[in-house]
């Protein structure tokens, strides 16, 4: 998969993972890909809750021990150790949605569409001057 920007990660670690792998996967690995998946979708939930949050922060290092028994030591850095900070960060900062940097990537996205339709703009309305 090449070209994804976060949100499509996002997605696709939400919902896709669970129904994408249910199927293939021997049971014990599928049901830990789900509870990851779980973790990410409860986490970016519109509505707080403190002691969900408390359950969240619980389940993440069970859920972590279980991919380190699935993939090799070798898949895991600094960045498989991130979402054991998550639960807390959102107990600090609020909901997720108004710190999430979304919205920046598709202004890029919207400036290079803007770029593209001024340039044929002026080519066709300024081509003398030009």
């Amino acid at each position: 998969m090449y070209g994804m920007k976060s949100h499509d990660c996002h997605v696709f670690i939400q919902t896709l993972i669970p129904l994408a792998f249910h199927d293939l996967l021997p049971k014990g690995i599928c049901d830990a890909l789900t509870e990851i998946s779980h973790f990410f979708r409860d986490l970016c939930s519109s509505k707080l809750n403190v002691d969900h949050i408390e359950r969240l922060e619980m389940n993440i290092v069970e859920i972590l021990c279980k991919l380190e028994m699935i993939f090799p030591p070798s898949f895991f850095n600094s960045m498989e150790h991130l979402p054991i900070h998550l639960p807390f960060e959102e107990k600090v900062g609020g909901p997720v949605q108004y710190r999430w940097m979304y919205p920046f990537e598709r202004l890029d996205i919207l400036q290079l569409q803007c770029n593209s339709y001024i340039k044929v703009f002026s080519l066709f309305f300024f081509i003398e001057n030009i």
